[in-house]
């Protein structure tokens, strides 16, 4: 009977120290689990934190490209297409629009108005040039904004006549820079192009 007894409280022990390691295990691995999810939700703050600064590199990066391609700005222009004219006189001043366009980086010159607008606040370099027939008069003015710069003036060669002039201007955005053929003037060109008007950004502010 004694026996038996210490072989039930024998069983009874093996029972309990089961147990005992059992609930041991399962606390450790419930701690792990704890410690993964912590894990985990550190590593969504650092993706999400990666993410954002993706983003914004990307839209930097895209943003400067942007800034560049806007920073190629140059044209170049002849009067006439195609064909030859004798253009003038006036009564008043003529603005004078550039129809044969050989490049226009930037699309700052618009060739139906024959106005460059500045994209962008910087520093552009413009030169013209026109050309007159012999016995009349010829003068143009380059003008920023209804003010003139500089000019070239040719009266009544006893031939052909030819000037050119070109200034360093800096501008705002939305300036606009221009020719104009005085009153009483005339300029001639043909597919020669002597009559040109071109332009370019030398650096931006």
């Amino acid at each position: 009977m004694a026996a038996q007894k210490t072989l039930l409280l024998l069983c009874v022990g093996v029972s309990l120290a089961q147990d005992f390691i059992t609930s041991e295990q399962f606390n450790k691995i419930e701690q792990r689990l704890r410690a993964a999810e912590e894990t985990l939700k550190e590593l969504k703050v650092e993706n999400e934190a990666l993410r954002i600064f993706t983003k914004a590199l990307s839209e930097k990066h895209e943003s400067m490209q942007a800034e560049n391609e806007v920073k190629k700005i140059a044209f170049s222009a002849g009067f006439l297409a195609s064909g030859s004219q004798q253009f003038g006189p006036f009564d008043v001043r003529k603005t004078l629009v550039y129809q044969k366009v050989f490049t226009n980086t930037g699309n700052a010159y618009n060739p139906d108005t024959g106005v460059f607008t500045a994209p962008l606040n910087g520093v552009y370099f413009f030169r013209f040039y026109a050309h007159s027939h012999g016995g009349k008069q010829m003068a143009v003015s380059l003008s920023k904004n209804d003010q003139t710069q500089c000019s070239v003036f040719n009266e009544k060669p006893a031939s052909n006549g030819n000037a050119s002039n070109g200034v360093v201007l800096s501008l705002q955005k939305g300036d606009k820079v221009y020719t104009e053929l005085w009153s009483n003037s005339w300029v001639f060109d043909n597919e020669s192009s002597f009559t040109s008007f071109s332009g370019f950004l030398l650096f931006p502010l």
